[in-house]
C-alpha cells in the first residue's frame, strides 16, 4: 500500500489505450511536497502516458490518482489548473499570440470582473520571462520562435501560473547545453525557494542525477522502479532497462553515466 497523503499519490495504476494493450501495470508511487521527481525510461514505457493520467487528460484502467490528498477526477478543470501547470513536448501555437501573451494567459484565472491583467499579473510574467531568458523576444509572435526558444516560453508560462505543482514533458528537448542546464537550474530554484513540486519526464539521466532527488524508472517491458535517484539510477539499473552498455563514473560526489556504443574504440 502506497502512501497517499504526499501531494501526488499513485497507486495500482494500469492503463492501456485499447483493451489488449497495457502501457502501465500496477505503478504506485508517493510525492511529498516540494520534491523534485524524474521519469525515466526507453521510448514507449509509458513516460508521457503516466504524465496525462496525473493532470487529468486521460484516467487509468485500474487503481487511483490524488492530488493533494483528493481524487483526480473530483476536481474541475478549473481547480486543477490552480494546483498543477503542465508543459508539453513539442507544442505548436495555431495562433498568432506574442511570447508575452502566451506567458500571460498562464494569469487569465486571477483576473477581476474587468477582465484585464493587473500590475502583480504583469510583474510576475516579466520574471518568468526573464527567468527563462525569453524577455528578449517578448514581443515575437510565439510561431515565429524556434522550437527551443518555444520550449523556453512554455516553461515560462508554467512558472507564472504559480501553482504547487509543475508537470513537464522532457523540458528540455530541442534546447542547447547551456539552455538544458539552465532551465534544471531554475526549475530546481522554483522547488528550493518557492516548495514547489516538480516531476519532469525526461532522457537526460545525468541531470536528473544532479537534480532530482527522487527517480521513476519505467522499463519497456511494463517494470518500474521508485525510490532515491542515487538508487535507482545505477549503472545496472540503465544498462537493464535501456538495453545499452554504459560507463557509469564519478564527479566529486556526482554520478554520471555514459552510453558505449559497439563501434566504441575501447570497450575494455
Amino acid at each position: 500500500m502506497v502512501e497517499m497523503s504526499g501531494i501526488i499519490g499513485v497507486e495500482n495504476v494500469s492503463f492501456g489505450y485499447t483493451r489488449q494493450s497495457t502501457v502501465l501495470e500496477n505503478i504506485s508511487f508517493s510525492v511529498a511536497p516540494g520534491t523534485f521527481l524524474a521519469i525515466a525510461g526507453p521510448n514507449g514505457a509509458g513516460k508521457t502516458t503516466l504524465l496525462n493520467l496525473l493532470c487529468g487528460a486521460a484516467k487509468p484502467r485500474r487503481g487511483g490518482i490524488t492530488i493533494a490528498s483528493a481524487p483526480v477526477e473530483s476536481y474541475s478543470t478549473a481547480a486543477l489548473a490552480e494546483k498543477i501547470a503542465v508543459v508539453r513536448q513539442g507544442f505548436v501555437p495555431m495562433f498568432g499570440f506574442s511570447v508575452v501573451e502566451t506567458v500571460m494567459m498562464a494569469r487569465t484565472r486571477h483576473f477581476g470582473a474587468i477582465v484585464f491583467e493587473s500590475k502583480a499579473d504583469r510583474e510576475i510574467v516579466n520574471e518568468a520571462l526573464e527567468l527563462t531568458d525569453t524577455a528578449q523576444f517578448a514581443s515575437r509572435p510565439i510561431g515565429a520562435l524556434s522550437a527551443g526558444e518555444r520550449q523556453r516560453v512554455f516553461i515560462a508560462r508554467a512558472l507564472a501560473q504559480q501553482t504547487d505543482v509543475l508537470l513537464l514533458d522532457e523540458p528540455t528537448s530541442f534546447l542547447d547545453l547551456k539552455h538544458q542546464v539552465g532551465i534544471y537550474d531554475l526549475l530546481k530554484a522554483a522547488q528550493v525557494d518557492k516548495g514547489r513540486t516538480v516531476i519532469a519526464v525526461t532522457h537526460e539521466i545525468n541531470l536528473a542525477t544532479q537534480y532530482c532527488e527522487q527517480t521513476l524508472l519505467l522499463g519497456a517491458d511494463g517494470s518500474s522502479l521508485f525510490g532515491p535517484t542515487a538508487d535507482v539510477l545505477s549503472g545496472e539499473h540503465i544498462e537493464k532497462v535501456f538495453a545499452v552498455a554504459v560507463f557509469a563514473g564519478r564527479i566529486g560526489k556526482e554520478k554520471f553515466f555514459i552510453p558505449i556504443g559497439k563501434f566504441a574504440k575501447d570497450r575494455t
